[in-house]
């Protein structure tokens, strides 16, 4: 890892034990992020009820909370480069924790504006946390299996994403006799994440993160959008966080179709966990596969079949659609760490420049499901809408074939 600031505890050769202390703390924050993230999932259906909105108005819960990886990603890797990466978890997940209280005036005001602010502000946290995350995983061990551990780490992620859908649905959705108790049953889920927050910040505070050699990283010299596989990873991380988010966002509604399954809100919610804890066992199993297989093949093939699962989506009905979608998430599990590390790869000491770089990539969380809903509001319907994530996968596979290639760059 590069660009540690005196702020930053640095020591020569940390010991395997440090590195393993240091994952499991690490982890902790893809969890946090990943209910927040997946807990987007229930609050569409449920102010989409509470404010009666289109498909198109909902998704801007989406498009607001990506939106902010898009305009802070840079911003925070800047600060992380001054403040030091151990401070700039603490802060990150301050701004998560303030995040999820705003949530408290949102519903007493019953405010779509105010539950979008609150949103903006927890993506904000989480992008200083994913800056930090992300590159510091792949380096807590040899360089041979830094793409096993990111996978690992983001099987933790997907542990949450899968946890926080169940709790979510059973606490956010449901009958209920007035708006004012509608917009209240959110308050339990996020006061329970601010104070989870909090209390990891406070204990980060006080502990020591071992420190990454940095005299193992190449010194590598001018702009970093000058290498091709930094650029098309870039985009290829877009595509895939756009092709994840919207296929999450819609399950509820895709579900509940009369030519689907014609499942209620509450009873379609249930299948949500189904769809990440698809990712979550694919990341675990990934993470093994990855021991012995590379990144690129890895990547290929995943891409290959999640197109093919929205294919079948797209052109039959019932539940052999259904769960055609919900197989997805498998062949997702191991797209952004795949990508990441495959992008980042050779980049030495710019390697915290990239990361902050490819963290504007979750743009694509907020575009692609605004797009899909247009599509869903439009004359081709929600089941034809699949067509984005299809031409999101087309392009994977082209990263993995042949975008990842350096070409004739000197590095």
């Amino acid at each position: 890892m590069s660009h540690l600031t005196s702020s930053d505890s640095i020591t020569p050769a940390p010991p395997a034990k440090s590195f393993k202390s240091a994952f499991i703390l690490m982890s902790s924050l893809f969890f946090m992020w990943g209910a927040i993230v997946s807990l987007n999932d229930i609050l569409i259906p449920h102010l989409k009820s509470l404010f009666k909105m289109n498909y198109t108005e909902t998704m801007l819960i989406q498009f607001c909370y990506f939106l902010a990886y898009f305009t802070m990603a840079v911003p925070a890797s800047l600060v992380i480069g001054k403040i030091g990466y151990k401070n700039g978890i603490v802060l990150g997940l301050s701004i998560v924790g303030t995040g999820c209280l705003i949530f408290l005036p949102a519903s007493y005001l019953i405010s779509y504006g105010l539950f979008l602010f609150g949103l903006i502000v927890m993506a904000s946290g989480n992008v200083f946390l994913q800056v930090v995350a992300n590159p510091y995983v792949l380096a807590l061990g040899p360089p041979e299996t830094a793409s096993s551990r990111l996978n690992l780490a983001q099987g933790i992620n997907s542990l949450a994403t899968t946890i926080a859908p169940l709790t979510g649905a059973y606490l956010i959705l449901g009958k209920f006799a007035n708006d004012a108790q509608h917009a209240a049953s959110v308050q339990g889920p996020y006061i329970g994440l601010a104070v989870f927050a909090f209390l990891v910040a406070a204990a980060f505070a006080v502990i020591k993160l071992p420190g990454i050699n940095t005299a193992r990283s190449k010194k590598v010299k001018g702009n970093v959008f000058k290498y091709r596989q930094l650029r098309l990873g870039v985009i290829a991380l877009t595509l895939y966080v756009g092709a994840e988010v919207s296929i999450g966002s819609f399950i509820v509604s895709y579900i509940g179709q009369p030519y689907i399954a014609g499942f209620a809100v509450q009873t379609a919610a249930k299948y949500i966990p189904l769809y990440w804890g698809g990712l979550m066992i694919g990341r675990f199993v990934g993470s093994a596969i990855l021991q012995k297989y590379s990144a690129q093949k890895v990547l290929v093939c995943n891409a290959i079949l999640a197109f093919g699962f929205i294919a079948v989506t797209i052109l039959t009905h019932g539940f052999i659609s259904m769960w055609a979608m919900l197989m997805v998430g498998l062949f997702n599990s191991i797209m952004w760490s795949n990508i990441f590390a495959l992008a980042i790869d050779g980049l030495g000491d710019l390697t915290i420049k990239a990361s902050g770089v490819l963290m504007m990539a979750p743009i694509g969380g907020a575009i692609f499901p605004l797009l899909q809903g247009v599509l869903a509001d439009s004359i081709i319907g929600l089941k034809y809408s699949y067509i984005l994530p299809l031409l999101c996968y087309l392009f994977i596979l082209y990263y993995g074939l042949n975008g990842h290639n350096r070409l004739n760059e000197k590095i």
